[in-house]
């Protein structure tokens, strides 16, 4: 029997690029219809939402200086220029022997008052009416 001829290099090269060469010529590019030239699609926007952190900027927030116990629990709270003087209730509610008393930052959520016009008359209540029977 008679041995077949291992392919040469040179031979795998043609072949592979005369494959390359028909897949690049008819693929077509995004948008293009037959050889025209066309704008390509363009995408649509996603509407944004908003995220976490987007809606946390929006809550604001003021600092105070807490006085906590033990058990985390939070005692007093001062206005954040006065730390001294919440330094000073944490000592004095530390007598020996118990558990000490700390002071620590808080953040709490500043709850904005609607503004009225000063203008505007004023509603005056409802009077309840009493049925006689």
């Amino acid at each position: 029997m008679a041995k077949k001829a291992a392919p040469t290099k040179a031979t795998t090269k043609k072949a592979a690029t005369k494959k390359t060469a028909a897949t690049k010529s008819t693929k077509k590019k995004k948008g293009e219809i037959d050889g025209d030239d066309v704008a390509p699609v363009k995408k649509k926007k996603k509407a944004k939402r908003k995220t976490k952190k987007q809606a946390l900027e929006d809550i604001r927030l003021r600092a105070y200086w807490g006085v906590f116990n033990h058990a985390m629990k939070r005692v007093a709270l001062y206005e954040f220029n006065q730390r001294k003087a919440a330094e000073k209730r944490a000592q004095e509610l530390s007598p020996e022997g118990k558990p000490p008393h700390f002071v620590q930052k808080v953040k709490e959520q500043i709850e904005e008052a609607e503004v009225t016009d000063p203008d505007a008359p004023e509603e005056a209540p409802k009077k309840a009416t009493k049925k006689k029977t």
